[in-house]
């Protein structure tokens, strides 16, 4: 039986994380958040495990706030990168694994074919900087960790895209959404799927891996099926492009990444993004 710590349990990818816990008996896992843990502090993290022995730490903590961080970099920063710093230290003296959370925003954003882990990365806002920074220090402290870059999360847990899209649904006749921003959505359940089995593996391979749903599509494209799959009909969802919706950080105009070395090294099998955003809004619809 292995321990497995969890930091930022309380978001998306950590409930998840939660859910599969209740059902994998074969580890034990803790389950972390800010009030419980403050991973920008290196001695309250060293003192933790002291406490606590693990084998493995999943990092699901992150500032997601895309363009609030343009303008809160510190904090951004600490978050990001500083904090990822200080868990691959403390992981790297206990001799516990580390799989940590990244995102496609490493990537330039313009290419126009799937991105492969080795391709050059090139983020072009702070968020996409620190995520990176993030992911440099952990594998110069700690190189038995495992990175998992995602793209377009979401889950029925706290604010994301599809949660927007129905509220927006039911309060709105007339909603537009951008269409010239291509990626795939990813099912934080799916995501929490993946690592659980990386865990369970009897091959620990560490390195940068790409992970997302099947499939591509818009914003423009996720909205409509959004509205379709819950039988939102009142609200009509328009396409616009990215100078028309003006914002504080620059987004990937392309993000689709090539999953192929993931599914190869863990045997993974992966659903289509519609597949997983019908079973995600079934389980909203049962919440209502």
């Amino acid at each position: 039986m292995s321990t497995i710590l969890v930091t930022g349990a309380n978001g998306q990818l950590g409930n998840e994380m939660r859910n599969k816990a209740r059902v994998d008996t074969a580890n034990h896992y803790l389950f972390t958040d800010v009030q419980e843990l403050d991973i920008t502090d290196l001695c309250a993290i060293q003192r933790f495990l002291a406490e606590n022995p693990i084998d493995f730490l999943v990092n699901c903590a992150a500032y997601t706030a895309v363009d609030k961080a343009e303008s809160d970099i510190e904090l951004c920063r600490k978050i990001n990168a500083l904090a990822v710093e200080n868990l691959a230290k403390a992981t790297v003296a206990v001799q516990a694994k580390m799989i940590h959370i990244s995102t496609d925003y490493v990537y330039s954003g313009k290419h126009f074919m799937p991105y492969v882990e080795s391709d050059v990365v090139a983020p072009s806002s702070v968020y996409g900087v620190t995520k990176l920074e993030g992911e440099q220090s952990l594998a110069a402290a700690n190189p038995q960790s495992v990175i998992l870059r995602t793209s377009w999360l979401y889950s029925p847990y706290g604010n994301n895209f599809v949660k927007t899209m129905l509220r927006l649904g039911k309060e709105r006749t007339t909603l537009s959404v951008v269409s010239d921003q291509v990626g795939t959505p990813t099912y934080a359940e799916d995501l929490a799927t993946a690592i659980v089995t990386i865990i369970h593996s009897d091959r620990f391979i560490p390195g940068i891996y790409n992970f997302s749903d099947e499939g591509v599509c818009s914003w423009y494209d996720f909205a409509v099926t959004i509205h379709r799959m819950a039988g939102i009909t009142s609200c009509r969802v328009s396409p616009i492009r990215t100078v028309d919706y003006p914002s504080a950080a620059t987004r990937p105009f392309y993000s689709v990444m090539n999953k192929k070395k993931i599914k190869d090294t863990y045997s993974l099998e992966i659903p289509h993004w519609e597949e997983s955003l019908q079973r995600c809004i079934a389980r909203l619809q049962e919440q209502d």
